[in-house]
């Protein structure tokens, strides 16, 4: 199946040091993206959800503007979710690109999920 690039930008009143931590870290990716997130070993992690293993690469990463992990599972491979900080000079917020590449076509279902972890990950930062 042909892979589909899913973007979607979302605003924080957060600073991208605090922000990072949630994009980088099994502790903080564990809060809001996935039901359970492991770090294996030299940059893989694995991500749970529904019982599901789901194993990724950290392949990606610079120190508080980028994250990116792609999944390493055969019927997985060419996907992967990417989060990316920039902070705005005027406004000083800082605003979060989520590019996510899947097998998932289905723009509404993509958006629904997205807005609730975003939503879910501003309770926490009270961004």
């Amino acid at each position: 199946m042909e892979k589909f690039k899913f973007s979607r930008e979302y605003e924080f009143r957060a600073s991208p040091k605090v922000l990072y931590q949630y994009f980088s870290t099994p502790a903080g990716l564990q809060q809001w993206f996935a039901s359970k997130v492991k770090y294996t070993s030299d940059s893989n992690f694995d991500f749970i959800w529904d019982n599901e293993s789901h194993p990724a690469r950290m392949s990606v990463q610079r120190v508080n503007k980028l994250v990116k992990f792609e999944f390493l599972k055969d019927e997985q491979r060419g996907n992967y979710v990417e989060f990316k900080l920039e902070q705005s000079e005027l406004t000083n917020a800082t605003f979060l690109k989520i590019t996510d590449n899947s097998d998932n076509h289905d723009v509404e279902e993509l958006e629904d999920i997205w807005d609730d972890m975003i939503y879910k990950l501003k309770e926490i930062v009270g961004g």
